[in-house]
């Protein structure tokens, strides 16, 4: 069943069209990964996913409901939006930020902000203020904010971007199993092609269209990257069972 659709939607800022006649639906449990060049359109996807931005044209719709037509708090407890620029050196505590999720909420939802914590496999760093903690766990704090908001959608900006390999494989663990474990629908803005193999589902963005759409091991190929990256690359291994990220390896 579509959550999340979007149906000819265009946008534009100051300097002309941006995102153009785009068309894509989200259904429930999908995890997905959204790649394309920088500038290709992904953050501001995101955002008019997320409400955040209105389209010119076009429609969006939640639930089959037109997105601009739920109240904020209402929104948020439906979708949750991660962005890429993060201010992670904001002096709270780690308990502090992940409570920051109970905003839409007049009653508390089933989830406690303890148990957000212990999800992300952060309990005994509850009390650690933010800045004391690396850069992978600071990407899952945010992350259990976003569980405690109860969204069934998780809109995710470049969220592995500057991290270390180590912290990039947990953090696509984790979405993977809250994907399995709550339902949880997963859109991941990308800028690495190896980590796209991670999604059940990729769509590639260029210049504000969808170009393809579809499982990764059939629909990225070199010709394909040539086109969305201005790339030439030579497929010298895919996904080799041995691996445990299954990545591919390209030969620039």
């Amino acid at each position: 069943m579509e959550i999340l659709d979007l149906h000819n939607v265009s946008f534009s800022y100051n300097k002309g069209e941006f995102i153009k006649d785009l068309s894509i639906s989200l259904n429930g449990g999908e995890f997905i990964g959204l790649l394309g060049a920088n500038g290709s359109g992904k953050s501001t996807l995101l955002k008019l996913s997320a409400g955040i931005l209105m389209p010119q044209m076009g429609e969006i719709n939640l639930w089959n409901k037109p997105l601009h037509h739920y109240k904020g708090k209402d929104r948020a407890k439906l979708i949750s939006y991660l962005p890429q620029m993060l201010d992670i050196n904001a002096p709270f505590r780690v308990m502090e930020l992940v409570s920051m999720g109970l905003y839409p909420y007049d009653i508390l939802p089933q989830l406690s902000p303890e148990e957000a914590i212990e999800m992300v496999g952060l309990t005994e760093k509850k009390n650690s203020s933010i800045t004391e903690l690396s850069g992978g766990e600071r990407r899952r704090v945010f992350i259990a904010m976003t569980l405690l908001q109860g969204a069934g959608i998780l809109l995710l900006d470049e969220p592995l971007a500057n991290l270390d390999i180590k912290y990039q494989i947990e953090l696509i663990r984790l979405l993977r199993n809250l994907r399995g474990s709550k339902n949880i629908s997963v859109i991941t803005a990308l800028h690495d092609i190896n980590m796209a193999f991670q999604f059940d589902m990729v769509y590639i963005i260029k210049e504000g269209r969808l170009i393809a759409s579809g499982e990764p091991h059939k629909v990225i190929t070199g010709e394909l990257l040539k086109d969305a990256f201005d790339i030439d690359v030579t497929f010298s291994d895919v996904l080799h069972p041995l691996n445990p990220l299954n990545k591919i390896n390209y030969v620039f």
